[in-house]
């Protein structure tokens, strides 16, 4: 009996060795730690290496602090296909950001505010409660300042070309006075005014380290997370050609390293599928 014991703790001890060298030795695909972490939340892999990748503007998310990363996590999840049920953000994307790329570009700003047009209004040419219109979602007054006609007659928020020029010179003026995009693009939400008076309050000019309202505190997480899910689809369960458009290639080293713990049930997993 003792020897069939000792027997059997040696095969499970091979196996999970085997599982060891195969997690560590092979590329891990993303797919399947999400997945797994889906089926088993409470023993969910760490991710934390994929995190310190996101950026916006090639400013690096800090996934280091426990708040940045939870938050990060936490609108990732909310921009999942299961949660928003379309592809429609993908189709728009691929018509006009070839748009307004080379608009971006001209004026020196960085090509990941092309992603501001579908946070701020989905690329509908619509009209907020508040009197933001457009793709750019332009206050009147904010429009006229950067060279829009904006009357009874005329409202060139609603051009494409037009109202991503205005969008351009706005932010590269939003840049000047702030210094950092993230700063700008939280400015472009909240108002410039406003932001000098939190950043002066609180004496803090990094925006992931600032308080502000929860739209404004979101802002560059919903950039971010808009991002991941054009450039990286199938990460978040978005399928077929038309969310594939814009999708970029991925690096051939997996972004996952999963725990210890964890290493040898996602092992397990992998190799039974």
């Amino acid at each position: 009996m003792v020897k069939k014991h000792m027997i059997t703790c040696g095969l499970m001890l091979v196996i999970l060795l085997t599982a060891k060298l195969f997690i560590f030795s092979s590329r891990i695909n993303p797919i399947e730690v999400i997945k797994f972490n889906e089926q088993h939340p409470e023993k969910e892999i760490e991710t934390v290496n994929y995190y310190q990748t996101l950026s916006f503007a090639d400013e690096n998310l800090p996934a280091q602090e426990v708040k940045v990363k939870w938050r990060m996590k936490k609108m990732l999840d909310s921009h999942k296909h299961s949660k928003l049920q379309t592809n429609k953000l993908h189709q728009k994307a691929a018509i006009w950001f070839p748009v307004m790329e080379p608009i971006l570009k001209r004026y020196g700003i960085p090509a990941d505010f092309k992603y501001m047009p579908l946070v701020e209004s989905g690329l509908q040419a619509g009209t907020s409660p508040k009197g933001a219109s457009g793709y750019w979602q332009f206050m009147p007054q904010t429009a006229r300042d950067f060279g829009l006609r904006v009357n009874s007659e005329v409202d060139e928020r609603q051009q494409v070309v037009k109202s991503t020029v205005a969008a351009a010179k706005y932010l590269r003026s939003l840049y000047k006075e702030f210094g950092s995009w993230t700063l700008a693009a939280a400015a472009y939400n909240i108002g410039e005014g406003s932001l000098k008076r939190q950043m002066a309050r609180q004496d803090e000019d990094n925006y992931f380290r600032l308080k502000l309202n929860r739209e404004t505190a979101t802002y560059v997480y919903k950039l971010i997370s808009m991002k991941e899910i054009i450039e990286k689809p199938r990460l978040y369960g978005y399928k077929g050609k038309a969310s594939r458009k814009l999708e970029k290639k991925q690096p051939k080293t997996a972004y996952f390293k999963p725990v210890a713990q964890n290493t040898n049930m996602l092992a397990m997993q992998i190799l039974q599928n």
